[in-house]
């Protein structure tokens, strides 16, 4: 069964069970205040008929006869009976004879008065005390006013309910195709996307609700596709071009070599070329395998204290070595004093590694140009901070940066493989931080680095 035919149907059940409660509920408190109404009806004729018949004043018969023929209409099956009160006296025959239980005269005799139906017939009584004695009077009439009126109820009820049924239903089906109809429709546009439509995008009607967040969350997991598709084929172009241009090179020139025999010095030559190219290719693979291995949750890896300001005098000692023309500056100045702020958990040869490819990086686009390295902290973290003044990035391309092998448009004239910001990235996630990459083409790009802090001590 579908979800919108499960909706309409309960949606016309609880309707239903609304409108069968109601209707009940208006039988059942018509019906009590009918059946009261009544029996008061029945109390003040037993009233008047007392005093009508009981007092032998002739002024006040006279008024009270009056009254029941003005005011008090003769009710079906009406009876009147009197019973004098003595001492003794059970009534125990008079109730065998009115075929209504000896209770109702115990009742009467106790409280003054009391009620009793049977059947169509009701009866009312009272204790009447009056100048000529105590008596019971007892009043009783064939409710057909009300027998009537409620069967009508009951008709129109009944009409009431089997008609509000049916239009509860078709209100149901009709509700339920209508809120279901912009799923219906996310559904056929849906349909219409695939692998090689993942441009396409569902509109928005506009509205802030419970659709359009889901045709939101929608649009941003087509757009996570699309980037994850792009980065697949820029990854698997670039990988197989950075892949075979060392491997091609390795076989056309033992190619050439052993096509003929050659002197010891072009054998020496062609052996450096592919020594150079198999050191290349070596690289890469180390690369891949390096970018694969950060890319576990951690949980293999060591985590202990490290102090991040060390840390950074390490990084600039090594680029020193590595790159002794570089014009790398450590700034200071927003260095907390304190040095238990400055204390992260991580391993320091995974993010001496991630600083030493950005600054490296920062150093190579750059043409070694001045680059600045920060340190500082903010709230839970310690921050670090990149920045160049190179060749930036194409704003069109900086969604792709992350990619392995990926490299920007305008950095092909430097060496590379594109390796070095996904590996930075990936260290920098296994210590649960974040890096955020702004750059601007020909202006330079920063590079800024969240770590959280750790509860360590000093020792």
């Amino acid at each position: 069964m579908k979800t919108q035919t499960k909706i309409a149907l309960v949606f016309f059940l609880i309707s239903l069970v609304i409108i069968l409660l109601l209707s009940v509920s208006i039988y059942f408190f018509t019906t009590r205040y009918s059946f009261t109404d009544f029996y008061k009806r029945l109390e003040i004729r037993g009233v008047v008929t007392a005093k009508a018949e009981l007092d032998h004043e002739e002024a006040s018969q006279a008024v009270m006869q009056e009254v029941r023929k003005l005011h008090l209409e003769k009710l079906p099956e009406e009876k009147e009976y009197f019973f004098e009160v003595k001492p003794g006296v059970t009534f125990e025959s008079e109730a065998k004879k009115l075929d209504i239980p000896h209770s109702f005269f115990t009742s009467l005799l106790q409280n003054g008065e009391a009620t009793h139906q049977n059947g169509d017939i009701f009866f009312a009584g009272i204790r009447y005390t009056g100048k000529v004695g105590d008596y019971l009077v007892i009043v009783s009439a064939a409710n057909y006013y009300s027998a009537h009126y409620l069967r009508y109820l009951r008709y129109v009820l009944a009409i009431g309910i089997a008609t509000a049924s049916i239009f509860a239903l078709f209100v149901s089906f009709v509700f339920s195709r209508q809120v279901f109809t912009p799923v219906r429709e996310i559904t056929d546009r849906v349909k219409e996307i695939s692998s090689q439509s993942l441009h396409l995008r569902l509109e928005s009607g506009g509205v802030n609700d419970e659709i359009s967040e889901l045709e939101g969350t929608f649009n941003n997991m087509l757009d996570r596709l699309e980037t994850a598709f792009e980065t697949q084929n820029n990854f698997i172009s670039n990988a197989s071009h950075e892949l075979s241009t060392p491997l091609t090179t390795i076989i056309g020139e033992a190619d050439v070599t052993l096509s003929k025999i050659r002197t010891q010095q072009e054998y020496i030559a062609s052996l450096s070329t592919i020594l150079s190219e198999a050191d290349r290719l070596e690289k890469i693979t180390k690369s891949l395998l390096f970018l694969a291995q950060t890319g576990f949750d951690g949980k293999i890896l060591k985590f202990d204290k490290v102090r991040v300001d060390q840390l950074l005098w390490d990084v600039k000692s090594t680029i020193d070595k590595i790159n002794p023309k570089n014009k790398v500056q450590i700034n200071t100045s927003l260095m907390p004093d304190n040095p238990e702020q400055l204390k992260i958990k991580g391993n320091e040869q995974l993010l001496h590694l991630a600083l030493i490819n950005l600054i490296s990086n920062a150093c190579k686009y750059s043409n070694n140009k001045p680059v600045v390295f920060s340190i500082g902290t903010s709230g839970e973290n310690v921050i670090l901070a990149i920045k160049d003044i190179g060749i930036g990035i194409p704003e069109s391309e900086l969604k792709f940066i992350y990619d392995p092998f990926f490299r920007a448009s305008n950095a092909s004239e430097f060496e590379g493989y594109g390796i070095g910001l996904p590996l930075a990235r990936n260290i920098v996630r296994l210590h649960a931080g974040e890096i955020t990459v702004i750059s601007k083409e020909k202006e330079g790009t920063t590079v800024q680095i969240l770590l959280p802090l750790g509860n360590y001590t000093l020792s």
